[in-house]
């Protein structure tokens, strides 16, 4: 067999990547329409609220740029073999950044609204609401389309210590395949719906009864939001860009199960994230029989969120 045969790819990206990609993009596309929209109405009819919606809607669009950006460049470059284990954690890479803008996004709005609360501005309430609505469809619209429905070669080594490498393909995949890159591009969204709802009910209470402090109470509650959405997507992106088995990740066990089973024994073990719903593993197994790692290598296909394995298998020499 050739050496060419025994090749293997590295591409680690999401069941959905494509599909997620061009959502991300449409999304895009809807954001800078409406803000190009609210800037020349509201420059039409001198409505600064409209104008400055505009812009917000811009630094939104611009933020949603990294996940789309992330998306186009590891499907690119997925099958560069500079990337030893493919580009699947450029989403992951992709949703960190996002995950400190939205947290600065959520320090600007607290900033913002404590300074109102200090220095309170009158307030169009009609047309600051009518304002709210619109970016609250275009947000929800944005929202339904960024909703994640789910979220071989060998050769010995000495007498009796083996290596095997092998790569899954493509699998069937359950459980774990999270997207960080949609997800952030997603909280994004949610956020700025948050913003929208908030404010709808600041203003609507604020006109009946003149409470004009209620519109910035309502920012700083909706920073705090955000900044605990910001950290969660911190956690699980950082996490996968540190190779940290999740909390609730049973895989590691279901190597073990697997192959400690016969009555081998696993001395070393590490399993780590490549892509959503991909996962890596290598193996180091003690065994008293004569095996090669293709049988180890057999008996994890069975799991189908590994999708790059390494087998190392030591011969326990009879006294």
């Amino acid at each position: 067999m050739s050496a060419r045969m025994l090749e293997h790819e590295h591409v680690f990206l999401g069941a959905d990547h494509e599909r997620n990609e061009r959502r991300v993009w449409f999304v895009i596309a809807l954001t800078a329409v409406m803000m190009v929209v609210e800037i020349g109405a509201g420059t039409y009819y001198g409505s600064m609220a409209l104008v400055a919606d505009g812009w917000h809607m811009s630094t939104h669009a611009s933020a949603l740029l990294i996940s789309a950006v992330a998306y186009l460049y590891a499907r690119r470059q997925a099958r560069n073999p500079r990337f030893t284990f493919g580009t699947g954690k450029l989403g992951d890479l992709a949703g960190f950044a996002s995950a400190i803008i939205l947290a600065m996004i959520a320090l600007l709005m607290a900033w913002e609204s404590f300074v109102r609360i200090t220095h309170p501005v009158p307030i169009s309430f009609a047309q600051a609401i009518g304002v709210a609505v619109v970016g609250l469809a275009v947000n929800l619209a944005s929202a339904w389309l960024l909703k994640d429905d789910h979220h071989h070669h060998g050769h010995d080594h000495g007498h009796s210590h083996h290596h095997d490498h092998h790569h899954h393909g493509d699998h069937a995949h359950h459980g774990g395949a999270a997207d960080n890159n949609l997800r952030a591009a997603y909280i994004h969204v949610i956020a700025d719906a948050l913003t929208s709802v908030l404010a709808i009910a600041a203003l609507s209470f604020g006109s009946i009864y003149g409470w004009l402090w209620l519109d910035p109470l309502m920012g700083i509650v909706g920073g705090i939001i955000i900044a605990q959405w910001s950290w969660g997507l911190m956690k699980s992106s950082g996490r996968v860009l540190l190779d940290v088995i999740a909390d609730g990740e049973d895989l590691p066990d279901e190597i073990r199960q697997v192959i400690e089973a016969g009555g081998d024994r696993i001395t070393d073990l590490h399993v780590w994230q490549v892509g959503p719903g991909h996962h890596a593993a290598i193996v180091a197994v003690t065994t008293s029989e004569s095996r090669e790692p293709a049988f180890y290598r057999a008996k994890l296909e069975e799991l189908h969120e590994l999708s790059h394995v390494t087998v190392e298998v030591t011969q326990l020499q009879a006294a």
